[in-house]
């Protein structure tokens, strides 16, 4: 039998900010663009948001249901007071993943990371990795110049799987290059946790290679 597809990730408070006026569909955004991938489609999507963004997601939701009407949206709230700070966000992504009843028999899960800021897409990977989320990575970005209007909207998108084995040379090029970061990162201060900063190392250095656009929550 042919597992669900759940899709979990953040509302993006500028590139899915929609207008008053019906040309918001022929905009790309992000959350909205993943739910309209004919070959790709979204029984349900996990979306999170800040306390004092609820409108925009209830907007954002009914947008969905009327383009795509199979996919069931689950809004969660997730209060960040500073969406740049690492361990807040960490902490919150974990508190949800913690709590969230995964059914891998029966669904396949995707965390979607171009939304959000940087540090959320670093917390998102960094999760995904340690598999707190037994989930691939999803990439949305714009179509190509000259599209038609509907694949505008929709964007295109890509799958990521974090198994690294697969990538052979993106996984030398982290060896080359891990000491040097690390060295970076600590600043001449030893850390409490080096595999933290190793995982810090390698997610800020696949974001560069798969070319993740950092956006504000």
């Amino acid at each position: 039998m042919k597992k669900r597809r759940v899709v979990i990730g953040v509302l993006g408070t500028v590139l899915d900010k929609r207008g008053k006026r019906a040309n918001r569909f022929k905009k790309w955004r992000p959350t909205v663009g993943l739910c309209q991938q004919a070959d790709f489609p979204v029984d349900q999507l996990e979306l999170l948001h800040q306390p004092r963004d609820e409108s925009m997601a209830q907007k954002l939701i009914d947008d969905i249901a009327q383009l795509s009407p199979h996919t069931e949206v689950r809004p969660h709230t997730v209060e960040i007071n500073d969406p740049w700070d690492f361990e807040e966000v960490y902490a919150a992504f974990l508190d949800f993943a913690n709590h969230y009843r995964f059914d891998t028999e029966n669904e396949e899960y995707l965390v979607h990371i171009t939304t959000g800021t940087h540090v959320a897409q670093i917390c998102w990977f960094l999760l995904t990795e340690a598999r707190y989320l037994p989930a691939s990575l999803l990439q949305t970005s714009p179509a190509p110049k000259g599209a038609a209007d509907e694949a505008v909207a929709a964007g295109i998108y890509s799958v990521i799987d974090l198994d690294l084995s697969r990538y052979t040379a993106l996984t030398s090029r982290f060896q080359r290059e891990q000491q040097q970061s690390v060295s970076f990162l600590k600043a001449g201060i030893e850390p409490r946790n080096g595999s933290l900063i190793c995982s810090w190392c390698l997610a800020c250095r696949f974001m560069r290679c798969v070319n993740v656009r950092p956006a504000p929550f």
